[in-house]
């Protein structure tokens, strides 16, 4: 999700990518052209979006995003105008094709996979893709993710002094589930980190971005060489089992892509984040401590509160509209906040604060409509385990750097911080 800043400043500037493109260009370079408001929806004040975005809100729940180079762009930060537009599949188009042509972007970096599909393409790929998300099917992964989360916890209690939650925690989880998910060997796990956290420097330029995808396609195509000539009991094996015939190994390479893409970086922040509310909210300890239903309570009102895919894929209108009053055209990119709309007083009184104790909301924390997460299942089942696992494992948890010294992502589509030290003797 981290080269999605990328495709969004181009988005923003294809004029001027476009005459830039022959000697590349630099995001900080291209932060530093966008006024402050194109940025705000990718900013946020520790784990809050910056009131600002509040405020559009209440004045305007979708209203046009000052742009420059004449780009006609609308921000939507209402609940119920992100739904209308998320379920909206026939009006909004998100296919990658919209992309080509615009700073440089070619047909061939397009990363395959269901985020940059419409109907039919996405259809089909996806009911190939859903019955492995069943809970069902993901079952048989729970042993793996409790032993997962008690290795990562064993390495922790084995260092001296502090320990990086992120790194030691956060990261691995995801990352090993997600090989046990696709039935990566363990031969090609350090590789496979290796490429997953590539992919997500904000920092690198589009150019390592795209550099990283590309690379991580081409060893994703290797893998899925491999499983063609032995499939194992992995997503990739059972695809290749099941539906061998009916898809090719570019699009199952472009799955494997987006599983990782959707369920690495989110995964991982969203349990770094969630240890720092976990730190400083003694409620949500008590939960995480109690039964199942207190913790199914707080992951779902910690997904509603970090909401850490800060923006859904954007949509390019495919005919003139109108939405919560607004007036969209043809063409016109519209971006949808998914933390902005988590926060909206139409889900519930005191949306601005995390209460561990609240009764589950429709939130929008895995978008919707057909581009929902397909994996927010397997998420749910990593947070689950994770949290209470920590916590009983480390009871006097705590942070080894004031808060105030923490480190959070200054711009990013996905939320963030870029270290968590903490003591756990």
């Amino acid at each position: 999700m981290g080269s999605l800043r990328s495709r969004v400043l181009g988005w923003v500037g294809r004029r001027y990518l476009a005459r830039q493109s022959k000697k590349g260009f630099d995001l900080e370079k291209m932060s530093a052209i966008l006024p402050d408001s194109a940025l705000l929806p990718l900013k946020r004040d520790g784990l809050d979006p910056v009131p600002a975005m509040a405020e559009r809100r209440s004045e305007a729940p979708i209203g046009k995003l000052d742009l420059p180079f004449g780009m006609n762009a609308w921000l939507v930060t209402g609940y119920d105008e992100a739904k209308a537009v998320l379920g909206k599949a026939t009006g909004f188009s998100s296919d990658f094709g919209n992309l080509v042509g615009n700073a440089g972007v070619t047909a061939d970096q397009n990363p395959g996979g269901l985020g940059f599909a419409d109907p039919p393409v996405h259809t089909r790929l996806r009911k190939l893709l859903t019955p492995e998300f069943t809970m069902r099917r993901l079952g048989r992964l729970a042993p793996r993710i409790d032993e997962i989360v008690a290795e990562q916890l064993d390495a922790m209690a084995a260092t001296d002094g502090p320990v990086d939650l992120w790194q030691a925690f956060a990261l691995p989880i995801p990352s090993l589930t997600i090989c046990e998910l696709l039935g990566v060997s363990y031969e090609d796990r350090e590789d496979f980190q290796r490429l997953s956290t590539a992919r997500f420097d904000l920092f690198g330029g589009a150019g390592a971005s795209l550099g990283a995808m590309s690379e991580s396609l081409t060893y994703l195509l290797d893998i899925v060489k491999k499983q063609r000539e032995q499939p194992g009991d992995g997503l990739l094996g059972m695809l290749i089992k099941e539906h061998g015939d009916e898809i090719d190994d570019r699009e199952l390479a472009g799955l494997a892509d987006g599983v990782l893409t959707g369920g690495l970086e989110t995964t991982a922040s969203m349990l770094a984040l969630g240890a720092l509310v976990l730190l400083r909210d003694e409620q949500a300890m008590a939960a995480v401590r109690g039964d199942d239903e207190s913790v199914h309570r707080f992951v779902e009102e910690l997904l509603r509160y970090l909401t850490v895919v800060q923006m859904a894929f954007p949509r390019f209108a495919k005919e003139d509209m109108e939405i919560g009053g607004a007036r969209i055209a043809e063409g016109d990119i519209v971006l949808v906040s998914l933390s902005a709309a988590d926060r909206d007083p139409k889900l519930g009184p005191d949306m601005e604060t995390f209460d561990a104790t609240r009764e589950p909301t429709s939130h929008l924390a895995f978008s919707y409509g057909i581009h929902r997460c397909i994996g927010a299942e397997l998420a749910r089942m990593e947070l689950r385990t994770a949290y209470p696992a920590l916590i009983r494992r480390f009871p006097n948890l705590r942070l080894a750097v004031p808060e105030d010294e923490l480190s959070f992502r200054k711009v990013s589509i996905v939320y963030g911080l870029d270290e968590l030290p903490v003591l756990v003797d």
